[in-house]
């Protein structure tokens, strides 16, 4: 054998080991790009799954958080409805007071100006012609004022007297030192 046969089947021998290499080598890549393909797909499930869980933790996250939200909004529409409730109960009770306060008033009012008509008239034509009314005068003064018992009636009765005996001593008095100073 030559040399250059020697080298020829080195050079043979080299290639085919490289090449039984290089084989080799395509079969462990190959294997592993199936496992790589294999761990992508499996990648890719574990991904859609975390997806999944993901969108469900959030929605029932998102579910409570409304379900607490709407339960305290109703707390605070009971609480203010039952406020606006008992608001409209004293505004109308407020009313009806105002209302039988002003009838009593307006009442009231007509008694005094009754009583001041009786007064005037009594100056000026004097206690007798005044008093002949007085029975139904103070029976109208005493049912307005709501008196019932007797005592009070006398008491109440007394003062109206002496008042009105005041207002025609007065006048008399007045007439008196009119006509002295005018004459």
């Amino acid at each position: 054998m030559s040399k250059k046969e020697f080298e020829q089947r080195w050079v043979k021998k080299s290639l085919r080991e490289m090449l039984s290499a290089i084989e080799k080598r395509m079969s462990k890549l190959e294997e592993s790009m199936e496992d790589a393909k294999v761990s992508d797909n499996t990648l890719g499930e574990s991904i859609e799954d975390l997806r999944e869980q993901s969108k469900n933790f959030v929605t029932m996250c998102l579910t409570s958080q409304r379900d607490s939200m709407q339960e305290l909004l109703d707390s605070q529409k009971k609480k203010l409805t039952e406020r606006n409730d008992a608001l409209e109960a004293m505004v109308k009770a407020l009313k009806e007071e105002t209302m039988a306060m002003t009838m009593a008033l307006s009442t009231r009012i007509e008694e005094l100006e009754e009583e001041l008509a009786l007064c005037q008239a009594a100056v000026r034509k004097g206690v007798s012609s005044a008093a002949l009314s007085y029975e139904d005068r103070m029976e109208n003064y005493l049912r307005a004022k709501g008196i019932m018992d007797d005592a009070v009636k006398t008491n109440t009765s007394s003062m109206f007297i002496t008042d009105i005996a005041l207002l025609w001593w007065r006048g008399r008095t007045t007439d008196k030192r009119q006509g002295e100073i005018g004459t």
